[in-house]
């Protein structure tokens, strides 16, 4: 009867309700006998009174000559044992009424209490089990319909690739796009396995488990009821010799009252057809036509080792955990056993049940993980094989980055709001969370300062090439290598091009157009305040990681000029952070605008953000050529990509807005909450049904999005929320 619970509950909730009739019937039965007995007791008193007038005249006469004293007739006697008799009879119906409610009525009660709560805790795990059961199968729709968008956002990049300007780029992101749809699929089959096997294990083992403890439940309460039934029986056979038959007959009938069979005739009306639900099969995307064949090109096979490599790390435990708990199930099953049988009368049958329980929970959550880790394994090993042979994985541990690293992997940065990622413990290897599962098994083992130094040098280069856009097909345009000889100097460009810059002479103070650069777009007018898009960057670390602070400072007498600005108009802070400004003040650009619309400048000594379009950046002083220092190896990559939006040299102020922009409020993206979300930490929004946000950053991969509510970022699951 795996799927009959919920019928198999409401049955044994009114056979454990049925105590309610048995105990109010003996309560009748107490009142009643209280009734009779008083009663009898009355008539007895009654004729004892009128024997006591009458005791005399009825042994001797009214006249006697010589008084009797204490004796009576033997009619007299016989008459007062009667009486006596009555009583006797009396108070033991009196005692049989006290009995009934002392021994049968409250015991009952209690019981149907006790069992009435274990049936409670039964529907409760019931619940839970079916939860987890709807909970998985919701968990793969969610994976199918990320496997969806993933495969949408391929066909998305490879419609840019055909179309876009800049045909390098947006090859190469449609081909890491397509490695993460590959890693998707993989992903969204291993949950396939994992919700079948889970749904097996509930239909065949869980809920077969929880039936058993209804079971168990409804003979205990069959068990009790006789046991209470035979003592009121055992009353009444010391007061009531005369219906020693009846009662006889009755005790005889309560001991073929078996515990089973009350369930056995239970099940013979109520079992039927059962169709177990099919297994969970690989469903293509509409835009992205696929077959159900794991990826096993060598991205996705290092995507898939290092799930390998987690999983079997945890299986052998995990089985241990499980084997010893099936063990501690198995000797209270026993011991339940033994209950039901009589055999055992030094525990209490409630805490053997209560124990049962507790244990068989435990076990079912250790046996989850295990399941899914063998899945995972097998999934894997059959089709690519056990992969994690002879390779070497990183001891990685987690990181909040609190410098800007960049990423080992992908060469992007680890810095910002969600600076969170992993580092290696013996090579110091850095990447994303994100790109955790995608680090090649590779590992260098334990290494010193310099080894870990030169290593990591060669790790950003490999990296860096990553992001140098290649021309992959025919069809694509080659694109020179370009870049930049200091991005300490790189100011805002009057510009918005995609394409690279290259600054290799010297710049004068009346040179405001960008070099020659093939294929880039014409210089366009300079945007107000309010149209600057929000572009993403590459960002350089601040300039003094690399830069000699002052004008002489390196040893041959060079240095670095610090950019100048002034601003258009009078800015007052308004947030933590801001500096306020009055119009006119000469300024220091300490960190240039990097999308966000505000730029970090030093005015005297102190340092804060100000309005991007409320900032003038001027020229140098002197024609004097920006040389680039070397401070030594840092382990930073060269700047590839520059997309300033701002004037290397504006000749003329240009009108602000009347009051400082907000943060992130150009080109704003809404989104939705498709479902309520309670916040788990401080970093976290909750969220109601239909509330909008606005969207500071997509899901990277982990599978949150960063959003604003009042003014502050926070992060939301991604899959509940929508663009809007």
């Amino acid at each position: 009867m795996q799927d009959g619970f919920k019928p198999a509950n409401v049955y044994v909730a009114n056979n454990i309700a049925f105590f309610d009739d048995v105990q109010a019937y003996f309560r009748e039965r107490s009142a009643a006998e209280k009734r009779y007995s008083a009663e009898l007791s009355a008539i007895a008193k009654k004729y004892y009174d009128k024997k006591a007038k009458k005791s005399t005249s009825l042994s001797v006469g009214d006249t006697p000559t010589m008084t009797p004293g204490s004796l009576e007739s033997a009619s007299m006697t016989t008459w007062s044992t009667i009486l006596t008799k009555l009583e006797l009879v009396a108070s033991e119906h009196d005692r049989l009424a006290n009995e009934f409610i002392t021994k049968i009525a409250d015991p009952i009660k209690e019981v149907a209490m006790k069992l009435d709560a274990q049936r409670k805790r039964q529907v409760e795990y019931a619940e839970k089990l079916e939860k987890e059961k709807e909970a998985q199968y919701a968990a793969l729709q969610k994976v199918k319909t990320k496997y969806d968008s993933v495969c949408q956002d391929v066909e998305s990049k490879r419609k840019k690739s055909e179309s876009a300007f800049d045909k390098a780029k947006a090859q190469s992101s449609f081909q890491h796009q397509l490695q993460e749809m590959n890693n998707m699929k993989n992903t969204y089959l291993i949950a396939i396995n994992v919700t079948n096997k889970q749904k097996e294990k509930y239909y065949h083992e869980f809920v077969p488990e929880v039936m058993d403890n209804l079971q168990d439940l409804a003979e205990f309460r069959t068990m009790k009821l006789n046991g209470f039934w035979s003592e009121a029986t055992q009353l009444e056979f010391s007061m009531l010799q005369n219906c020693s038959g009846e009662v006889d007959h009755m005790a005889k009938e309560i001991v073929r009252n078996e515990p089973q069979l009350d369930s056995m005739m239970y099940m013979q009306h109520n079992t039927g057809a059962f169709q177990e639900p099919p297994d969970k099969v690989f469903e293509p995307s509409p835009v992205w036509h696929d077959d159900d064949s794991m990826v096993t090109d060598e991205p996705a096979k290092i995507f898939l080792r290092n799930v390998l490599n987690k999983s079997k790390g945890q299986l052998g435990e995990l089985r241990r955990e499980v084997d010893k708990k099936r063990r501690e199930v198995e000797a209270s099953k026993r011991a339940k056993q033994r209950v039901l049988e009589g055999t055992e009368q030094t525990q209490d049958e409630f805490m053997v049940l209560s124990q049962l329980f507790l244990q068989q929970e435990d076990l079912h959550q250790v046996d989850r993980k295990r399941l899914t880790a063998e899945v995972e394994t097998s999934t894997i090993t059959s089709a690519v094989g056990d992969v994690t042979l002879g390779a070497k994985s990183h001891n990685f541990k987690s990181q909040t980055f609190k410098i800007p690293t960049n990423c080992d992997l992908c060469g992007e940065r680890i810095w910002g709001l969600s600076a969170k990622g992993f580092d290696c413990r013996d090579c110091g290897y850095t990447c994303h969370s994100k790109c955790e599962m995608k680090v090649p098994a590779e590992c260098p083992g334990e290494l010193n300062k310099e080894e870990r130094k030169k290593y990591k040098q060669e790790r950003q280069e490999l990296a860096n090439t990553l992001l140098k856009p290649t021309a992959s097909s025919s069809h694509v345009n080659e694109m020179p290598d370009l870049t930049r000889s200091n991005t300490a100097s790189s100011v805002r460009s009057g510009y918005a091009a995609s394409a690279q810059r290259s600054i290799s002479g010297p710049i004068s103070p009346g040179d405001d157009t960008p070099p020659d650069v093939p294929n880039t777009r014409p210089p366009a007018a300079l945007p107000t305040p309010s149209s600057v898009p929000r572009t993403n960057r590459i960002l350089a670390p601040p300039p003094p990681t690399f830069i000699s602070e002052l004008p002489g400072s390196a040893p041959n007498g060079g240095g670095h000029q610090e950019q100048k600005a002034k601003m258009l108009y009078t800015f007052e802070a308004g947030a933590e952070g801001e500096l306020s400004v009055p119009e006119g003040r000469e300024l220091v650009v300490l960190e240039p605008d990097t999308g966000s619309g505000w730029t970090r400048v030093r005015a005297g000594y102190k340092e804060g953000n100000v309005p991007t379009s409320y900032v003038e950046i001027l020229p140098p002083s002197t024609p004097t050529a920006l040389v680039p220092q070397h401070t030594g190896q840092s382990g930073r990559p060269p700047s590839t990509y520059s997309n300033s939006g701002s004037s290397i040299a504006a000749s003329t102020k240009k009108k602000g807005p009347a009051v400082a922009p907000r943060r992130g409020a150009k080109k704003l993206q809404y989104v939705e909450a498709l479902y309520d979300y309670q916040a788990g930490s401080d970093t976290e929004h909750s969220m109601t049904v239909g509330e909008r946000f606005v969207l500071i950053k997509e899901d990277q991969g982990d599978g949150w999005a960063e959003v604003e509510k009042g003014g502050v970022t926070k992060s939301v699951p991604a899959n509940y929320v929508q663009a809007v």
